[in-house]
């Protein structure tokens, strides 16, 4: 077991089960078992999950098999629909993740808005081909969010930790600011540190909305690969298959800036090592392992 003593008092490290099988690409990952996963997750010094596909949605059945391994739950993704729905369906279409992610003691939902995206398979379309939501609908969006993330917080003292993300709405970082300038401050921001993959720098987020960061996703970009899918404009699940995502440390990203917001800030919360890739191409274990090695010695170097 690795010790976690390089990371400031109230901040913990989990891994996402990406690495071991994808959520949208069943195939990867198929022959991989949910026990593996927790295995290894531990075995490299992980203190907690976020929610995978494997992984058992009642309390009851998910307790006892993180608690064998010694980790936690750190949340889950809900595919929301703001965009284009009332907050009152969404609340309802949220209700069951909503109550296991209290049940579990986690302390934020992360919120990925799946409405007004590419009709068909949306992942599976160019990058190009992206929809993007008219400037005049910004303002009602925002306003739905905001009462959603109140409601969430009063009736399941969850923070909504909106997760900007390729292919959605807010992709680019004038997308996000467009949005958090207008939302109220209830409505969490998830910072991924894959922005790149949107065309900027995630410490540009750190700058301009370092007070609305409450979880944080590592994951980390092969360049080279991410170039060829923009040239090539490939879709979004091609470029996961192509190997564009990896784990901290293994790709061209500078984790410096993440690391000094999280020591410098008031950041309370969860990191949480994510890489979309094939583990058949990218074993799991040894992956995790060395991002778990690259973020104790960033840290180190940051006391």
């Amino acid at each position: 077991m690795n010790s976690l003593d390089f990371l400031p008092e109230g901040v913990r490290l989990a891994v996402s089960p990406l690495s071991w099988a994808n959520d949208v690409l069943e195939d990867l990952g198929a022959d991989i078992s949910l026990e593996t996963c927790l295995l290894d997750a531990a075995a490299a010094g992980y203190q907690g999950v976020e929610l995978g596909r494997k992984f058992p949605r009642e309390e009851g059945s998910l307790r006892p098999l993180l608690h064998d391994q010694g980790l936690a739950l750190a949340s889950g993704w809900h595919s929301g629909e703001l965009a284009e729905r009332r907050v009152d369906d969404e609340m309802a279409a949220a209700a069951a993740h909503a109550d296991l992610l209290q049940a579990m003691d986690c302390k934020v939902m992360v919120y990925g808005e799946v409405a007004m995206m590419t009709p068909g398979s949306p992942l599976d379309a160019p990058m190009s081909q992206r929809l993007i939501m008219p400037a005049g609908e910004v303002s009602a969006y925002a306003s739905r969010l905001t009462e959603f993330s109140k409601r969430l917080a009063g009736e399941y003292d969850l923070q909504l930790a909106y997760h900007h993300h390729l292919m959605m709405v807010t992709e680019t970082f004038d997308e996000i600011s467009r949005l958090f300038d207008t939302t109220g401050r209830e409505v969490g921001l998830l910072l991924d540190t894959g922005a790149a993959g949107a065309g900027f720098d995630y410490h540009r987020l750190i700058e301009r909305f370092g007070d609305r960061i409450v979880h944080i996703h590592l994951k980390d970009v092969r360049r080279a690969v991410m170039n060829q899918v923009r040239t090539d404009d490939l879709g979004f699940n091609a470029g996961v298959r192509c190997g564009m995502f990896t784990v901290p440390g293994d790709g061209a990203i500078d984790f410096a800036p993440v690391a000094r917001f999280v020591r410098e800030s008031a950041f309370q919360g969860w990191l949480v090592v994510e890489a979309e890739q094939d583990p058949s191409v990218a074993p799991p274990r040894p992956a995790v392992g060395r991002a778990f090695a690259h973020l104790a010695g960033l840290f180190g170097q940051q006391k």
